[in-house]
């Protein structure tokens, strides 16, 4: 018989961890919207963020409520050197060149960090409630719980900005029509800017949570592989479909693990993955663009 109560202690840690997944899609999403980049080193960006946090709490021992601000703010600052200096050289190069700089820029992020703080798997320091999180009956780990939290918090608060901000609208109008935004005055390349700059922190505010979940190392940027799944899943340019394929995928994980076995976890999302590319290929979600000749 099916045990209801742990299908859904195990539905609510999917979507609990949906929503982490959901955070970092965002900050992939923000930067593909703005200037059509795949930015492949997202995990290796959220990577950075984690090890910021250890640099600033763990080994210079700023209190927490500076550290993590200090670690936001530095991966801002790096997603602002590579536009500047990686990406904007490349504008109206061919997409697969600006590609294999992501790519390239994964492989980069990761030698710094073994050169760094080595390939030594590493713990951050506690900052969410330990305390057991119940609902209902059923068990949820606390720093799942309250990661999820703080991911929902951030995305409200993106979603908000980016709605009635100057800058957020400038960033819409932008990912909507290049030509029609240069035409009404706005700085497309200081969108481009804006849009890595967010998208970085974003990242760093994920790989923050993540990393106090279950650590960091310099593999942490695997992470990136599902970030990459969902986002694909839910269509490249849609800030929704990132929403609701972090929820769907963290769902699909979590499912298989616990009635499957772990090491079907990323076979599980694969396929739902190919699924729904075979009927939908721009995603749930994704523009359907079409190419005049």
């Amino acid at each position: 018989m099916m045990d209801w109560a742990y299908l859904f202690e195990i539905s609510l840690t999917g979507i609990a961890s949906g929503g982490l997944y959901a955070l970092a899609a965002l900050a992939f999403v923000m930067v593909y919207k703005a200037t059509r980049v795949v930015n492949i080193a997202i995990g290796e960006m959220l990577m950075a963020g984690g090890y910021l946090f250890f640099t600033f709490a763990a080994m210079w021992a700023l209190p927490l409520w500076l550290a993590i601000p200090a670690a936001v703010l530095a991966c801002g600052l790096l997603g602002a050197v590579i536009e500047r200096t990686m990406i904007r050289p490349l504008l109206g190069e061919p997409p697969i060149s600006v590609f294999m700089v992501t790519v390239g820029l994964s492989s980069v992020l990761i030698g710094l960090v073994e050169m760094v703080w080595t390939a030594d798997q590493r713990r951050l320091p506690e900052f969410m409630p330990g305390d057991p999180i119940m609902i209902g009956d059923a068990f949820l780990a606390p720093k799942v719980f309250w990661g999820a939290v703080i991911a929902a918090v951030f995305i409200a608060a993106v979603l908000l900005v980016f709605r009635y901000w100057r800058g957020g609208v400038a960033l819409r109008a932008t990912a909507s029509d290049q030509a029609a935004a240069y035409s009404v005055g706005i700085n497309v390349p200081r969108v481009f800017s804006l849009a890595w700059v967010a998208s970085a922190m974003l990242a760093a505010v994920s790989g923050i949570i993540v990393g106090s979940i279950g650590g960091i190392s310099s593999s942490m940027g695997v992470f990136g592989l599902s970030v990459l799944v969902v986002v694909i899943v839910g269509g490249l340019d849609s800030v929704l479909g990132a929403l609701v394929g972090g929820i769907l995928i963290g769902l699909v994980e979590a499912l298989a693990g616990a009635y499957l076995g772990g090491e079907y976890k990323l076979l599980a999302t694969f396929v739902v993955l190919v699924v729904i590319l075979m009927a939908r290929p721009y995603g749930l979600f994704g523009t359907h663009e079409i190419e005049r000749l």
